[in-house]
């Protein structure tokens, strides 16, 4: 397969899914987590890590309160399900900014900046579910600020997926908007450029190399060693700068060429796929960290956008739709543990979250006289991966490589984790189960056996992310298993 071709897939496959300035790092805040860090533990982890602007999903009221005189900068977003209401009435979008914007600011003192309504509204799998919908709810919420007072300091934008661009030459300068929504784009940048806000995208080259076996994997890193990729005069030896180039010339061709430009959300998950582990995370983001603390633009916008790192933590509450990886975007493992050294520059390493409260240092783990070829156990995994996150068992993860009895540990004790070790949880599985006060991780240090944060000792918990009841997790991970099961028990 060609380069330029390769290079043509990443446009138009690839990037489905997801600001620092050199004074200060951003960082993306998810809450989809069985057991979230308390939200002043999170605000800590930020300060002392150096991250000094912070991008929210939701308006989260104990995020927000959290965040009150932190000395973060904060964009706060609206989920695609508010787009509609939003659109239909400028009333609607004045309660929402005087309840999550005004209220913060003056009562709680939070440094709110932006405003992000929605999320990559115009993916292609949303089907234009909310494309004649976004425009008119960020014209509706800016001038619900402009109301409150607040049009000069606090901005409305939209973080769009990459996908909203392409080059139709595979060449970063043939850039142009996609031909289905390139009129919407055109007067949704318009809007933007003529309020002063700026346009919000967010690039994944992981994502790049997940979706394209052919993708030639160097040029997802920022070191160099891949052959460059040739424009013109312009030579592009990794794929954030190509991608960010392509945007900038979609925008100067259709006469936006000084607008400012956030990148939301960008990272690199250290599980859940073969490409997806921590000595691949650290080396994307040691790349991009240089970048950002030299103060190093692109060949086409030599000034650096703001950038966000995508994420923070883990969430074991997300949508795996997309993969197992979704569930380990976070720089910090969910509990705010360090996952692989990381110089944030100027001498700084990253710092674990203090102050974390966690249940019993007790495990459930298979019965060691239970019977591997017990024909009740595929139905008891079934259940565990149902309810609990199974996605590091999967194949190229970090718990894929266990034996059939491990693998089986691990899903039990993911469920009795869950369900924060209750009375009945492990003997939910009968006789196959037992509960342990030795760490089963012993044996495979890269396989984590985890331990649940215990939300009832701390205050002030959110958890958003689970409100609708049990976490469902798709049966691809459980499928393997049970098919790695019987090849090992045969």
């Amino acid at each position: 397969m060609g380069f330029h071709y390769m290079f043509m897939t990443l446009f138009f496959i690839s990037i489905l899914g997801r600001r620092l300035r050199v004074d200060g790092l951003g960082c993306n805040w998810g809450t989809r987590a069985t057991h979230p860090l308390p939200p002043n533990i999170v605000v800590n982890l930020m300060k002392v890590n150096g991250f000094d602007k912070v991008k929210l999903f939701e308006a989260d009221p104990w995020a927000m309160q959290a965040l009150g005189r932190s000395g973060i900068q904060v964009m706060v977003g609206i989920p695609n399900e508010m787009l509609a209401s939003l659109a239909s009435s400028v009333r609607v979008a004045e309660e929402w900014v005087s309840q999550n914007v005004s209220y913060f600011l003056s009562q709680k003192g939070v440094d709110i900046r932006y405003v992000a309504v929605g999320n990559e509204p115009f993916l292609k799998t949303y089907q234009n579910k909310f494309t004649q919908v976004t425009l008119p709810a960020l014209q509706n919420v800016q001038a619900a600020l402009i109301k409150a007072g607040l049009g000069r300091d606090v901005k409305a934008t939209v973080p769009l997926n990459a996908d909203v661009y392409e080059t139709g030459t595979g060449l970063p300068s043939g850039g142009n908007f996609r031909a289905d929504i390139h009129t919407l784009m055109v007067s949704l940048v318009k809007f933007l450029s003529q309020n002063g806000a700026p346009l919000t995208i967010n690039i994944y080259p992981f994502l790049s190399l997940q979706a394209d076996p052919h993708f030639p994997v160097e040029y997802a890193f920022f070191d160099g060693s891949a052959s460059p990729l040739l424009d013109g005069s312009i030579a592009y030896t990794n794929v954030f700068e190509a991608n960010y180039d392509t945007l900038v010339s979609a925008l100067e061709k259709n006469g936006f060429s000084s607008i400012p430009i956030i990148v939301g959300e960008v990272g690199w998950p250290s599980d859940g796929d073969p490409n997806a582990n921590p000595q691949m995370a650290r080396r994307f983001y040691h790349g991009l960290l240089n970048r950002i603390n030299q103060g190093q633009g692109t060949p086409k916008r030599s000034t650096p956008p703001d950038i966000y790192l995508f994420a923070l933590t883990d969430e074991d509450a997300k949508s795996i739709d997309p993969g197992n990886f979704e569930r380990h975007w976070g720089i910090f493992n969910f509990d705010g543990t360090i996952k692989y050294p990381l110089d944030l520059g100027n001498g700084r390493n990253l710092t674990a979250a203090k102050g974390v409260r966690y249940l019993a240092r007790q495990w459930c783990i298979m019965a060691p006289d239970a019977n591997i070829l017990d024909p009740n156990l595929p139905e008891k995994l079934n259940f565990a991966c149902t309810y609990a996150d199974c996605t590091s068992l999967g194949f190229g993860s970090s718990c894929g490589g266990l034996d059939a009895r491990s693998n089986a540990s691990h899903a039990f004790n993911a469920y009795y984790q869950r369900f924060n070790q209750q009375k009945g949880s492990c003997e939910q599985f009968g006789s196959l189960s037992v509960v342990t006060k030795i760490d089963p991780g012993i044996r495979d240090p890269s396989c984590r056996y985890e331990i649940m944060i215990d939300t009832g000792k701390h205050e002030l918990v959110s958890n958003p992310g689970t409100s609708s009841g049990h976490v469902m997790i798709r049966g691809s991970v459980v499928a393997w298993w049970l098919f790695m099961l019987f090849l090992v028990c045969l």
